[in-house]
């Protein structure tokens, strides 16, 4: 039988609590930047890009805008841009970073949406290559606008 025996003070005894700690919080905090996301916004600088990016999302649209538009959004956000911002903000978006500067809105048809067959269009809202807002709508009585996330668990009757 072999029998070890050592020393240990108080004060080691807390340093290597504490060293074990430290390198507990590095390991954890190491382990979750790994797991993080690629967070550079995609540069849409043509049309292409601009449709592979909402491809992206999981949307099939027309390869060509049905419209392009062009304005400068205030400087100081006001309706209903402050309403229409509660939805960006809801999918990361936030059009208040654009303020006083040029937007660019392009509208595509979308062929995909579940259960409607036509009449559903994505807006894409760029500014300096950056996409800054977004939504999915269908106009008329039946009617819907909704963020640019594709609906997976749509029951489509």
């Amino acid at each position: 039988m072999l029998i070890w025996t050592a020393k240990f003070s108080k004060k080691k005894a807390v340093l290597s609590v504490l060293f074990m700690g430290a390198v507990m919080v590095l390991l954890i905090l190491l382990a979750g930047r790994q797991d993080e996301k690629d967070t550079t916004p995609p540069q849409l600088t043509d049309n292409s890009h601009r449709v592979a990016y909402i491809e992206s999302l999981g949307w099939q649209v027309e390869p060509e805008p049905l419209e392009t538009l062009q304005f400068l959004l205030p400087e100081i956000l006001e309706e209903p841009y402050l309403t229409y911002n509660e939805l960006q903000l809801s999918q990361g978006f936030d059009l208040s970073a654009c303020c006083g500067k040029q937007i660019s809105r392009y509208t595509y048809a979308v062929t995909n949406y579940p259960g409607k067959t036509d009449g559903v269009q994505v807006n894409l809202y760029i500014c300096e290559t950056l996409p800054v807002a977004g939504d999915i709508f269908c106009a008329g009585s039946d009617g819907f606008q909704q963020t640019l996330e594709y609906p997976q668990n749509t029951v489509v009757s």
